[in-house]
């Protein structure tokens, strides 16, 4: 997190000088943003993100040398505090829902409006989801589409095992989609109660942020990509 006061610093990584230079100019008209580094790859994303420790990195996920999968898992890795916001042409894009997995915070499309990117960047740096739960939803039943089907792994469940029920079902109901007042509502539960669950859930699942504890619900078997997509 950034002091008070002080703009959210951005690094921009994207193989397209242009675009690179299209959104620099869009982010630094804000007076809270400012980009302090540009890569054209993940290594070199993973070099600028290391010297400058930006607030948020701004990544796209197809380019040479280095994709913003393993880019994003590296950074991720390195600098706790970074949060990534994924760039993709298509919201289906498997690659999406790998740099999720690798410890992304969200994606934003392409073709965006520069409005939507100026917020996506100010939500990523607050921790807040950045996608509408019905196409995280889509995103891993694409991904699940691909694979046999079976069992959810013994060991994907074994994490479970550390949960209290309350956490469980606190975490089946972010898989679903609700936002923390809608779990106080429908447990009858005060907000305060429900953050602290969510805490809890972050730190029992070793989870970034509200985006992996979705993945988390989904692998874990506690939600089905097929029929508990929830839209708040």
């Amino acid at each position: 997190m950034t002091t008070p006061g002080k703009p959210v610093r951005v690094v921009l990584v994207d193989d397209e000088p242009l675009l690179r230079h299209s959104l620099a100019m869009i982010i630094d008209a804000e007076p809270d943003l400012t980009v302090v580094g540009e890569a054209r790859d993940g290594a070199e994303a993973v070099a600028v993100s290391v010297a400058t420790s930006p607030d948020v990195v701004v990544m796209d996920v197809r380019m040479p040398r280095l994709d913003g999968i393993e880019a994003t898992r590296r950074i991720c890795r390195q600098l706790p505090r970074t949060r990534v916001l994924v760039l993709s042409m298509f919201d289906l894009d498997e690659y999406v829902f790998h740099a999720l997995r690798a410890g992304a915070s969200g994606f934003l499309l392409k073709d965006s409006q520069p409005s939507d990117l100026l917020a996506a960047i100010r939500r990523t740096h607050s921790g807040e989801a950045l996608f509408a739960p019905s196409i995280m939803a889509r995103l891993i039943a694409h991904y699940l589409a691909g694979r046999p089907t079976a069992p959810v792994a013994a060991t994907a469940r074994a994490r479970l095992n550390q949960l209290t029920a309350r956490e469980i079902e606190v975490l089946t109901l972010i898989g679903q989609g609700m936002s923390n007042s809608d779990i106080a509502e429908h447990l009858t539960i005060s907000i305060k109660t429900v953050k602290s669950h969510v805490s809890h859930l972050l730190r029992k699942l070793a989870a970034r942020d509200r985006a992996q504890l979705v993945i988390a619900a989904y692998e874990t078997g506690l939600v089905s990509p097929a029929v508990d997509a929830h839209d708040p």
